[in-house]
């Protein structure tokens, strides 16, 4: 690292430098102390959410309000670097590119991600994350790119009541037999909107009571009620359960935003949800995961409204 730095300096001598670290867990990270050394200054983020190589949105918020700051500056020379400690280069490589689009130093949001991506090799990235995670990224950064249509940005939080899940052709497990689904929900506890951690918020059960088998010819379209409060910046789960109900295999992925919901429905296509990388093809091209949700405000006064819509829909 002294190296580095010394050919840092060489290059850019009246340069001040700034480090954005991506870590690992809470610790002050190795890189901070010897960084600090050379009077740069650190600032430390985590390197995922939940499992999810992405961050919170009022974070997100931060970090680019900081660069934009730093990089800015009249009358300095101000260089920005950025590292990831070990498994946080798909952060890094967000990150990066919410930055170059938050800037318009780039446009587009897929072909972005996509450069940045390139610069590791495919075998490195299935090391790091075990699903693919530049769905719900893709997403975030349509979340950055909307900052122009509106001077609230990053807008407050929507708590919504997220009522059930709808998955049309669901894939098979087991042989080709059926599957048996499951879903974990993780956010903000909307009763504690002080305390901005994130937490469990609904798991189904795992009780044979809870958990069903759904066969082959059922599986066109399958229901899985939630009825769970969420806010801000939600991480959904949906795995298969193998018929001990201990051992697993996950299904997809998904992490958005309540505030960037529409109409109170969040409907998501093949390419739009977060599985393993080699297990795409395994999804149907008309599969859908339709997450029904409803301001819990109205909660009261419309769920039966919502329910008689439901039973009456063509679909």
């Amino acid at each position: 690292m002294g190296g580095i730095v010394a050919q840092l300096q060489d290059h850019f001598p009246d340069a001040s430098f700034m480090v954005f670290n991506f870590r690992e867990g809470e610790k002050r990270s190795q890189i901070s102390d010897i960084l600090t050394q050379y009077d740069m200054t650190v600032m430390d983020y985590p390197r995922q959410y939940e499992g999810c190589p992405l961050l919170p949105l009022e974070m997100i918020h931060h970090f680019l309000r900081s660069s934009e700051s730093w990089l800015s500056l009249e009358g300095q020379q101000n260089v920005l670097l950025m590292h990831c400690e070990r498994g946080g280069w798909p952060i890094l490589a967000f990150m990066l590119s919410g930055l170059l689009l938050y800037r318009k130093q780039y446009t587009g949001e897929q072909k972005t991600l996509e450069m940045i991506y390139k610069q590791a090799p495919r075998d490195l990235l299935q090391l790091l994350s075990p699903l693919n995670p530049q769905p719900s990224q893709l997403r975030y950064l349509q979340y950055i790119s909307r900052r122009n249509l509106g001077s609230d940005w990053p807008p407050s939080d929507t708590p919504l009541f997220l009522d059930r899940l709808i998955l049309r052709v669901l894939p098979l497990f087991e042989g080709g037999k059926g599957c048996r689904p499951a879903v974990r929900v993780y956010g903000q506890d909307p009763e504690t909107p002080a305390n901005r951690s994130s937490k469990l918020l609904f798991s189904t059960s795992k009780t044979k009571k809870q958990i069903r088998h759904f066969l082959k010819e059922e599986c066109a379209m399958v229901k899985i009620d939630i009825h769970c409060r969420i806010q801000g910046d939600i991480v959904l789960e949906c795995i298969h359960l193998d018929e001990d109900l201990v051992r697993e295999e996950m299904i997809f992925r998904v992490m958005f935003n309540t505030a960037f919901v529409r109409a109170n429905v969040l409907m998501l296509y093949r390419d739009e949800i977060d599985v393993l990388w080699d297990a795409k093809d395994q999804f149907p091209k008309d599969f859908t995961a339709e997450e029904l949700n409803h301001t819990y405000i109205f909660i009261r006064y419309f769920f039966r409204i919502l329910m008689l819509l439901y039973l009456v829909s063509p679909e």
